[in-house]
């Protein structure tokens, strides 16, 4: 296993730039996912590293081996798809020794080993099957088996649930955070879900424009994005946003319509050189409570639609000519087309310059 070190990694396609002097370091057997939009670049950057794409500029390292001008099979990586890419003609126990047999491994080896990555993923009773008698989770797990058993530096995955539905990538989700924690592998996990980042990642390197905007812990990318790209990507709800004006009379606020949302004391300063400056408002769907009249950090918002969630409601609002929306508790009544009062929780806004999004701490 070994580290692995992005160095001002730039790669043009025509006149597109798809990865912008990036520069990341991932620690030894750590977990790190890439994260973006289609476009943003997070594809480019996994092929840079496995050699799939010849650097416009930068180097790449993997442990204290500048890897930059290597061919992939030398390397030490393993690479699993967004499509399965099993062999329809070969076994299970095939499929995951294709790669020991390319290396000419002896065949002692190649059955221990096979089969240790067999466990590891539950398969050892689908050996003797071909991939047409496998479900599409089994499937995806024949090519994962067929990645570790390669016992390579570095694990490489592109998108590998995207083709799964939605049961299926919950399982898989929980299975791959288990092989993780078993085998300890330095591994890239390229997605564009940000459910998949938030449950798997170690660290999440957020990618826009083919750039890095944020690299951090998943709870602290939810909870303080470094800009509104950031806030509106992560999240189920995303994070809403509302516009306001800086104010200062005889405290410092922010006028939101006919509403006023006093800031903690702790960002006060931080506000006050916005004075009469327009601003954004973030904050999270499940950081808004209902409150039953109007009161200090409270704003009227109009019910649009209640969608009963199960565990959960979550409601649809217009604040002015802006939607917001709000998680509630099941049991919380509130109807389409009432008029109710949303209370802010100011530790719980995150304060951004309305011109460039980018977060005012």
């Amino acid at each position: 296993m070994a580290g692995i070190r992005f160095q001002s990694i730039r790669k043009i396609f025509g006149k597109t730039i798809a990865a912008n002097d990036v520069s990341l370091e991932i620690k030894d057997g750590e977990f790190m996912v890439l994260l973006g939009p289609s476009g943003c670049g997070k594809t480019t950057l996994l092929r840079c590293l496995a050699g799939l794409e010849h650097v416009d500029a930068g180097r790449v390292f993997i442990g204290d081996r500048d890897v930059t001008d290597l061919a992939p099979r030398d390397r030490k990586i393993a690479m699993v798809f967004q499509s399965y890419a099993v062999f329809p003609h070969l076994t299970v126990f095939d499929n995951i020794a294709f790669g020991l047999k390319m290396q000419s491994r002896p065949k002692d080896e190649i059955k221990r080993r096979v089969h240790a990555s067999a466990e590891l993923l539950e398969l050892s009773d689908y050996l003797a099957r071909y991939p047409a008698q496998l479900s599409g989770g089994q499937r995806q797990r024949v090519a994962v088996a067929r990645a570790i058993v390669m016992e390579a530096a570095v694990l490489l995955m592109d998108e590998p649930l995207s083709n799964l539905d939605a049961l299926l990538r919950l399982q898989m989700r929980a299975e791959l955070k288990r092989l993780h924690q078993e085998i300890k592998a330095t591994t890239i996990y390229v997605t564009h879900d940000q459910v998949e980042a938030l449950s798997l990642g170690d660290r999440i390197a957020v990618m826009q424009n083919g750039r890095i905007v944020q690299c951090d812990v998943p709870m602290s990318i939810y909870d303080y994005p470094a800009n509104k790209f950031v806030g509106g990507f992560i999240g189920t709800p995303p994070m809403n946003f509302l516009r306001g004006v800086v104010s200062e009379n005889e405290t410092l606020k922010v006028a939101v319509g006919e509403s006023q949302i006093a800031p903690s004391a702790a960002l006060a300063r931080a506000l006050a050189a916005k004075n009469s400056q327009p601003i954004l408002l973030g904050i999270r769907p499940e950081n808004l409570t209902l409150a039953p009249t109007s009161q200090v950090n409270t704003i009227r918002a109009h019910v649009l639609v209640v969608e009963p969630l199960g565990s959960h409601k979550l409601l649809t609002m217009r604040v002015g000519t802006e939607i917001l929306k709000v998680s509630v508790a099941p049991d919380q009544r509130v109807a389409p087309d009432e008029d109710v009062f949303l209370h802010f929780d100011p530790d719980k806004i995150r304060w951004m310059d309305a011109a460039s999004g980018e977060a005012i701490r």
